[in-house]
C-alpha cells in the first residue's frame, strides 16, 4: 500500500476527512472559555503566522499587489466571516446540528458561480439538486424549532446565521478559484488565515468585557484548531487536491459531518434521532446531485 504512487495523498484525504469533522466539537470545547470573536481571531492569527514563517523560511513565493489583495479580502470572506458566524451559531445549537446545515455549502456555491459574470449555466437537474439540499436543511432545524415562541425563534435565527456562513464561505472560494495566482495555494492559504484572523482583532477587542475562563482545556482546543484544523487539514486538503480528482477529494463533504455528529453525541450527548439522519441523507441527496451535473467553476480573473 505504501509503494502505491498516490499513498500520502489517500493519507492527506483522510487527514482532511477526519481533522475537519473534529473542528466542530473543537470550536464548542473551546467557546466554554473563549468569546468566538476572540478565538476566531487567535486562531486565525496564530495559523497564518506560522505558515507564513515556514513560507518564508523555505524561501516560497508569496502573493504581491493585486493578488495579495484578493487573496486576503478572500481570506476574511472564507475564513473571518464564515467560521465566526459558524463559531457564534455553536453558542446556541448543537455541534453536530451545525455542522450538518454547513454541509449545505456546496449548494452555495454552484448557485453564486451561475450567478457571476463568466460563470456556468445552472442545469436543471443540479436547481433540483439545490431545492433538495435546502429541503433536508429546513428538515434538521424543524424539530429544533418546533416549541415556537422565543426559543424556536433564536432556532431559525441560528439557521440564518448559519447559512450566512455558507454564502460568504462559497462567494469566498469561488473569488479565490477564479484568480491567477501566481503563488503556492498553500501560501495563498496562509495569506488568507493571517488577513481573517487580523480582520477580525479590532472585533475581538471590543469584546474586552465578554468572560474569559483561562484553562488548559479551552487552550487545549484553541491549539488543537490552530494546528489540525487551519495548519494540518487545509494543507491536506490542498495536497490531495492537486494529486487526486476533484470529485474524490469532494467526499469530505460527507464525511465530516458524520464525524461531528458521531463526536457531538459521544462527548456532549448531542441528540441524534431518525429525523436528522432522514435531514442528513436528504441533504447528501442534493449536494450529490449538485456535484454530478456541475461543471467546475473555470478560472478567471475577477476585479
Amino acid at each position: 500500500m505504501r509503494g502505491h504512487p498516490h499513498f500520502k495523498a489517500y493519507v492527506a484525504l483522510a487527514a482532511v476527512c477526519v481533522f475537519w469533522g473534529t473542528t466542530y466539537l473543537g470550536i464548542r470545547i473551546a467557546l466554554e472559555s473563549f468569546p468566538p470573536v476572540a478565538m476566531v481571531s487567535a486562531r486565525f492569527t496564530l495559523s497564518g503566522a506560522i505558515m507564513l514563517a515556514g513560507a518564508l523560511a523555505a524561501r516560497a513565493r508569496l502573493p504581491v499587489r493585486r493578488e495579495l489583495r484578493q487573496t486576503a479580502l478572500n481570506g476574511v470572506l472564507i475564513l473571518g466571516v464564515g467560521n465566526c458566524c459558524l463559531t457564534v451559531a455553536e453558542l446556541w445549537i448543537p455541534s453536530g446540528l451545525a455542522a450538518l446545515i454547513i454541509t449545505t455549502s456546496p449548494l452555495w456555491m454552484v448557485g453564486i458561480d451561475a450567478l457571476l459574470p463568466g460563470g456556468d449555466r445552472l442545469r436543471r437537474p443540479a436547481l433540483a439538486g439545490i431545492l433538495v439540499g435546502c429541503l433536508g436543511a429546513v428538515l434538521l432545524v424543524l424539530p429544533q424549532a418546533g416549541a415556537g415562541g422565543a426559543s424556536g425563534s433564536l432556532v431559525w435565527a441560528v439557521f440564518l446565521l448559519l447559512q450566512c456562513a455558507s454564502l460568504s464561505w462559497s462567494y469566498g472560494s469561488i473569488r479565490q478559484r477564479r484568480i491567477q495566482a501566481s503563488a503556492h495555494p498553500v501560501v495563498n492559504g496562509a495569506v488568507q488565515q493571517l488577513a481573517a484572523g487580523l480582520a477580525f482583532m479590532p472585533l475581538a477587542l471590543l469584546q474586552r468585557g465578554a468572560s474569559v475562563h483561562w484553562n488548559l482545556k479551552g487552550v487545549l482546543a484553541v491549539l488543537y484548531l490552530v494546528v489540525f484544523g487551519s495548519i494540518v487539514g487545509y494543507s491536506a486538503y490542498v495536497y490531495a487536491l492537486n494529486k487526486l480528482p476533484v470529485a474524490l477529494v469532494s467526499i469530505y463533504v460527507y464525511i465530516n459531518p458524520i464525524v461531528a455528529v458521531f463526536l457531538g453525541w459521544l462527548f456532549y450527548r448531542e441528540p441524534f434521532g431518525a429525523v436528522e439522519a432522514a435531514g442528513m441523507g436528504v441533504i447528501f441527496l442534493g449536494v450529490a446531485l449538485v456535484k454530478r451535473y456541475s461543471p467546475a467553476p473555470t478560472a478567471v480573473e475577477v476585479d
